[in-house]
């Protein structure tokens, strides 16, 4: 997202969806890593980059649907080592893409938490991804003192607010996995946590 992340405040703060696909998993190997986004804003305009080729034009699709009101949707792409160059990923392997909406009534604290960025205060997004099609797109964000939104129940909440305070404090960006009611060590819910630490080098 710090790649798209002025092209996406501008529209926000212009009142105007953007589609946004975010790189949130990889497998063997991938151009771009999990964090990575594309924007798709409101003319058409894309920001940003996912995979560097030929993907980039099946995501810009499922942006400019999901800026015009399609659901968020998670989408994965395998390629073959054979077939990886022609499309894009360089050396094979899978990339999933989440692709989600982002405007002022769906995202009221995108403001706040570009500022963090810029600032370099610490903060995380947590986003439900995948499990539960109803609350897929549900977010919280999670900064070391406070946390707002939810993406279920309390005990839910719980777990994803301390976990996300972990990979934050280890400026980790990626998948975390729980029960529906927050429980760990199970897999019916995917939350993909991107991290936004300071940079400590």
């Amino acid at each position: 997202m710090r790649d798209v992340l002025d092209d996406v405040l501008a529209w926000w703060e212009s009142g105007d969806p953007v589609g946004v696909g975010t790189v949130v998993g990889t497998w063997k190997s991938s151009p771009r890593q999990p964090g990575a986004a594309m924007a798709v804003g409101p003319d058409g305009t894309a920001a940003g980059s996912v995979s560097g080729g030929c993907v980039e034009g099946a995501v810009y699709e499922l942006a400019e649907l999901a800026r015009d009101g399609a659901a968020p949707l998670l989408q994965r792409y395998g390629i073959s080592d054979d077939d990886a160059y022609a499309v894009g990923l360089t050396c094979g392997g899978i990339i999933d893409i989440f692709v989600e909406r982002v405007d002022r009534d769906g995202f009221p604290e995108f403001g706040e938490v570009a500022a963090d960025i810029r600032a370099g205060r610490p903060v995380a997004v947590a986003t439900l991804i995948s499990g539960d099609d109803g609350r897929r797109g549900r977010r919280m964000v999670v900064r070391p003192d406070a946390v707002s939104g939810s993406v279920g129940s309390a005990r839910l909440d719980e777990a994803v607010r301390d976990d996300a305070r972990g990979m934050l404090e280890q400026g980790r960006t990626g998948i975390v996995r729980y029960g529906t009611d927050g429980e760990r060590r199970m897999d019916d819910l995917a939350i993909f946590v991107a991290s936004y630490a300071p940079d400590r080098t």
